[in-house]
């Protein structure tokens, strides 16, 4: 809806003179073409989509209030129309008497299209002074501001309806699809707190959803760029990106959880696999610490401990968890078994090294004494009394049990000390014989 230029002669002036055919004829064209504009504004506002279910709507809040509002302005802009209408009508048959008009015509169509032709109806009392006069410039003027402001509540409620409530209805069916596939997999309500936060969206977006049709209005967010286009800003869909996020997250959890059923099995075969190796180790470890207490004297061996009930007991409970399709419970308790089974396992290797320690320090002592009779048999001393004697005594400590691994090791550094003097060459005297 645009606004007429000022009309010819009169620019608010009193004594403006009186206009001729011309100007009279030009001014009519230009008020035709803006009624005919107004009218197909004001009719394609009477058909909008919104109004219609405005008018329809039960209403709360801040939509009730302002579309009260609205209704009024609307009321008030068809009696502003009709009165345009009334003074344009007059204005074209007084026109359309004489193909050349009179003085006393012009001088009334002057009149008419000046300012103060317009008489204010009494609908718009709570716009203007009802039974006031104002110009058509001006009547034009406040048809343009109530039809903006109209139109501005009418666009921003029917775009939070577009925008909204389909949204909603698409989010609560895939929530609907969600909560079938959870329950499936035993995240229930009660059972999982997955279940429950299945239960909360879904009645934030019940809530959501009839309070988005009873007040569009506040979930709208005027643009903050000023623009003075009619609907001017954007549907508010914080709480539904938040649901949608909550949903999101549920999903994913319920997706892991079917994960775990497609492989359970797997992962508790592993778990026995584990377990049973290192049962195997620490049993390993201790008849290894039974052979050391036997072989080995005067050498601290460390206890070993049995395999752990507690594992046990939870691997129990997982596969009964598994035979229940209790999903959403065997998650969380293969993840933490995989875990402690890998540490059980370090723990009975580490048990076992450590037990058999005294055995690896007796046999590196036993290469240790092989080595070094090798290394004097390529030197021609073998035979060496002294040799043989501190060989004898470190080997009888070596191969006898108990072993006195403190004791062997000095008796095979003194062997060691005694090879090595023996394979160093005497120095030679320079002198020679004389």
């Amino acid at each position: 809806m645009g606004v007429p230029g000022p009309f010819p002669g009169s620019a608010g002036r009193p004594d403006a003179p009186v206009l001729d055919r011309e100007e009279v004829d030009r001014a009519l064209a230009r008020l035709g073409a803006e009624y005919e504009a107004i009218e197909t504004s004001l009719l394609a506002l009477q058909d909008h989509a919104g109004r219609r279910l405005l008018e329809g709507a039960e209403l709360s809040g801040v939509t009730k209030e302002r579309w009260a509002e609205t209704e009024r302005s609307l009321a008030v802009l068809w009696a502003l129309f009709d009165a345009y209408t009334e003074v344009l009508t007059a204005a074209r048959e007084l026109r359309g008497r004489r193909r050349w008009p009179s003085a006393e015509d012009l001088a009334e169509l002057s009149a008419l299209l000046r300012d103060g032709a317009v008489t204010v109806p009494a609908a718009a009392g709570d716009e203007l002074r009802a039974g006031g006069r104002i110009g058509l410039e001006e009547l034009v003027g406040r048809l343009n501001g109530l039809y903006a402001r109209s139109l501005d509540v009418i666009v921003a409620a029917d775009a939070v309806w577009s925008a909204l409530p389909a949204r909603i209805d698409l989010l609560a069916e895939e929530l609907q699809r969600t909560r079938s596939l959870a329950h499936s997999v035993g995240v229930r309500p009660g059972e999982h707190p997955a279940g429950d936060d299945l239960e909360r969206i879904t009645e934030e977006l019940t809530r959501l959803r009839a309070r988005v049709i009873a007040d569009p209005l506040a979930f709208w967010v005027s643009s903050g760029a000023g623009s003075a286009a009619p609907g001017g800003g954007r549907p508010d869909t914080a709480r539904y990106d938040r649901a949608a996020r909550a949903l999101e997250d549920i999903r994913r959890e319920v997706a892991a959880v079917l994960d775990v059923r497609q492989d359970a099995e797997r992962r508790l075969m592993l778990l026995r696999d584990v377990l049973s190796r290192a049962d195997r180790t620490l049993t390993e470890a201790r008849q290894a610490r039974g052979e050391v207490l036997a072989k080995i004297a005067a050498s601290e061996v460390p206890a070993v401990s049995g395999p752990s009930t507690v594992l046990h007991e939870q691997l129990v409970a997982a596969a009964e968890y598994r035979r229940r399709s209790q999903w959403h419970r065997l998650s969380p308790l293969l993840d933490s078994l995989e875990e402690r089974a890998e540490d059980e396992l370090q723990r009975a290797r580490e048990s076992l090294t450590a037990v058999t320690a005294p055995l690896a320090v007796r046999a590196e002592l036993r290469g240790r004494l092989d080595a070094y009779r090798a290394r004097l048999a390529r030197h021609g001393l073998a035979g060496d009394p002294l040799l043989m004697e501190r060989y004898d005594v470190a080997r009888r400590m070596l191969w006898s049990a108990p072993c006195d691994l403190r004791a062997a090791e000095q008796a095979v550094w003194r062997y060691q000390e005694a090879a090595a003097e023996a394979v160093v060459p005497e120095p030679r005297d320079g002198r020679g014989e004389p």
